[in-house]
Parts: C-alpha cells; structure tokens; sequence
C-alpha cells in the first residue's frame, strides 16, 4: 500500500508538471479569485455558501471565467469530496457509479459528495432526469457547467432543483490582475528573471475576450516561442505570433459569440445571404459547435421562412444530416448551401404567430368539450361516427365541418401570409372551402 501512495504521489506530481499554466496557478481560495465579485464578494452568494449548506447549482456564461475553480475552493473550504466530470464523455453509468460513492461516503464517515459536472447542457433531458433523486436527497450537490442558455438547456425540473448564477466575462481589469500574478511566480513556469514588454499583459488582455485560462495559455505560448528564440523578454512580436492563429477568437468583447450569433440570425430572417454566410464563417472559425449553429438554422428555417418555402426546413435538416455523417471540414459545404438557401428564401412568420394565439386560446379554453362526431371509435369494425362527414367522399377531398369545439365560435388561430408558396397553399385551401359550400357539390 505504501509503495502504491508512493507511486501515485510521483505520478500526480509528474502529471503537476506537466499541466498547463491555467491548471498550475488555479486560485486556491476566493481571495485568489478575479473578477465574479458579484458571486464571491462580501455579499456574494458563494462567500455566503462558505459560512452556511451549500446548495446546487447551475452556473452559466462562458468559457475560462472560473466556473471550475469556485466549485473546486467551495469543495475544498466546506468539507466534500470533490468529484469532477464532463457531460462530453459521461452518462448515465458515470452518474450512478458517482451517487453509489457518495452514499458511501455519507455511511463511512457522514462527508458529502459535490460533482461538479461540466457541459452539463451535453446531456439529453432523460440523462438529465437521473440527476434529479440524488441532487432532491441530498446525495449529491450538483455544479453544473454550461456555455449555453441554461433556460433552453437545462431541464426545468433540475433548474428548479438548483441556483442559477451567472458567471460573466472577465473584465481587462480581471485578465491582467490573472497575469500579474501568473508573473509573480514566473519563477515556476519560465525564467525568474524573464522580462516583457511594459504593453503586453493589457494587449493579452485586449484579445482574449474575458477568458482568463485563455489569457494564461497565450502567456504560456509566448514563454515556449521566446525560448525557442533564445529570449527572455516577453514581446509583442512574440504576441501576435502566438495570436495569429487566434484572430477568429469569439470572446474578444465577452459577449461576442452571442452578438456573432444575433448577426447571423437577423441576416438570416434580412434575407442577406452575404452577411448571413459572413457570420456562418465567423462563427465556425471561430470554434463554435457547428452542431450549435444547425441548431439555430433549423429553428430559423421554420420560425422566418416557415411555409413561404417549407424546402428551408427540410434543406436545414438535410445539412445537420450530413454534418453527423461527414463532419468537418467536408460538413462546410452542405452547411453553407443550408446558409445561403434560407436566407435567399421567400420569409414568413405564420407559424411562430399561430403558436402565439395558439397560447392564447388554449388558456382561455382549456377544457373544451370534443364534439361528439369526432370522438375516437375503435370498437368492432372501423366505422365512423354518426354525423361525422369522411372527406375523401366529397370532391377535392373537402366538406364544410366543424372540427373546433361548439364553444370556440368565431376563433381563427392561423393566418396565412402571401410570400412565396405559402400564398399558393392558402389560395388552395380558400378554394376548396369555396367549393365546399358550394350547393349540389
């Protein structure tokens, strides 16, 4: 057993070495933390947590803003056992195996367990599910991670189950405060004597968006490129080397994925099919999850084209097929058709505005009565119900009938427009309703 700890402790301590700068210099305490003075200053929620019962939670914002290391220092500073996964390459098996440990620990020695679980928005709602009993008993406390609408991602009932906190960018203020303590201990990671250029921690700063464990691999790139170059002054001609692969970078403002993304939708729904397919590149040079962007070209091809041109959608589909079959680089092409079809489309909103009164009408009618002739019959032979007219009977497929309820009286739900197929489809249906109460039809 000894010989084992012995090993294990020089392989964590091979592994300590090897470590980026980020994991190395991790703050060990909240003081050490910058920024998310919201979270963990003197009134801040994760502060509060440290003097009281933590509580689940779901933190949301984006990447390298310390979502894993205010879970790692409240572990830490309370008492639990600290159990790390990522919803990228975990299930349900990963789950149960973390929860039968935890009620172990409870058993042997009355210690919680805190799993912090990033990408958390990877997990499907039913995988979701299988956290709700552990989280609801107290056998886990759950931090769960996500880049993404947490109100889009996370199942309501986990929400309900966690805090919600958001972690915002790191202000420039934040970045350099990481850098400058990253230098005083430069001693562990490059030279003790290394020097830089005065400018360069608010350059770093500038660029990497908010992301603190960004700014530090940039500060760690630059110490290996000075060394290859026999330096030991960190310059700006050192910077923008190691940044020149990192121009399509998203975070450079802290909001600018969601503004890319806000760019590439309303040129979409503008029908600009050059700025829409800009945006597209920017978003996928930039490292966006392109499963993430034929999310939202599926949306969009339903919600602003919709039945103007029912091909969007289909098209939409099509390319997220051939993502999954191809991927990348290959997936570009089908992508960027998808890009330029919908945006080149005839646009209509119907739908999203049916769904709207669709709300409204199912809260002032909840509970309306089927009418008799269309209640299910499934007894004996298929028959069909006195009164009830079969529409395939009568020409063109159609009979005037009332299918709404008896109570519903003058309730229009949809409201076709007039752009591209959807003015045909409509003049259609118009048409056969003509016809249908039309005598001696």
């Amino acid at each position: 057993m000894v010989s084992g700890d012995l090993f294990a402790s020089a392989g964590a301590n091979s592994r300590e070495q090897q470590a980026p700068l980020a994991w190395k210099l991790r703050p060990r305490t909240l003081e050490e933390v910058a920024g998310q003075e919201h979270l963990t200053g003197p009134h801040g929620i994760i502060r509060s947590m440290l003097k009281g019962q933590v509580r689940s939670i779901i933190f949301h914002g984006p990447a390298g803003t310390g979502k894993t290391t205010l879970a790692r220092i409240v572990a830490e500073q309370v008492g639990l056992s600290f159990v790390e996964l990522s919803a990228i390459d975990s299930g349900v098996k990963e789950i149960r195996t973390v929860a039968d440990q935890a009620r172990e620990r409870w058993n042997l020695n009355g210690k919680g367990t805190l799993l912090f679980l990033d990408e958390i928005h990877r997990f499907n709602r039913a995988q979701q599910d299988v956290l709700l009993p552990f989280v609801e008993d107290g056998t886990l406390v759950l931090f769960g991670a996500t880049t993404e609408n947490p109100w889009i991602s996370i199942n309501r009932a986990l929400l309900s189950r966690c805090l919600l906190l958001e972690v915002k960018p790191l202000t420039s203020r934040a970045v350099i405060a990481i850098l400058e303590r990253a230098w005083t201990r430069r001693g562990e990671w490059w030279h003790p004597d290394g020097q830089r250029d005065p400018e360069v921690f608010e350059a770093i700063a500038e660029r990497v968006g908010g992301d603190g464990r960004f700014a530090l691999s940039v500060l760690e790139q630059m110490a290996i490129l000075a060394d290859a170059k026999a330096s030991r002054v960190l310059s700006m001609a050192h910077l923008d080397e190691v940044m020149t692969s990192s121009r399509h970078y998203h975070d450079r403002m802290g909001d600018l994925h969601y503004d890319l993304t806000s760019a590439f939708i309303k040129s979409l729904r503008g029908s600009d099919p050059d700025a829409a397919l800009y945006w597209f590149g920017r978003l996928l040079a930039g490292g966006t999850d392109p499963r993430y962007i034929m999310r939202r070209m599926m949306v969009h091809a339903a919600e602003d084209v919709g039945l103007a041109d029912p091909m969007a959608l289909v098209v939409a589909t099509a390319a997220w097929t051939a993502l999954e079959a191809v991927g990348l680089p290959e997936a570009r092409i089908p992508m960027a058709q998808a890009v330029l079809y919908i945006a080149a489309a005839p646009k209509s909103n119907s739908v999203v505005k049916a769904l709207g009164k669709l709300d409204e009408v199912l809260k002032r009618y909840p509970q309306s009565e089927v009418p008799s002739y269309l209640r299910d019959h499934h007894f004996g032979e298929r028959t069909l119900h006195e009164g009830y007219r079969y529409p395939h009977d009568f020409p063109n497929h159609y009979v005037d009938q009332r299918y709404l309820p008896w109570d519903m009286d003058n309730i229009q739900i949809f409201e076709g427009s007039d752009q591209g197929q959807e003015k045909m489809l409509i003049k259609d249906l118009e048409t056969r309703r003509r016809q249908g109460l039309e005598p001696n039809v």
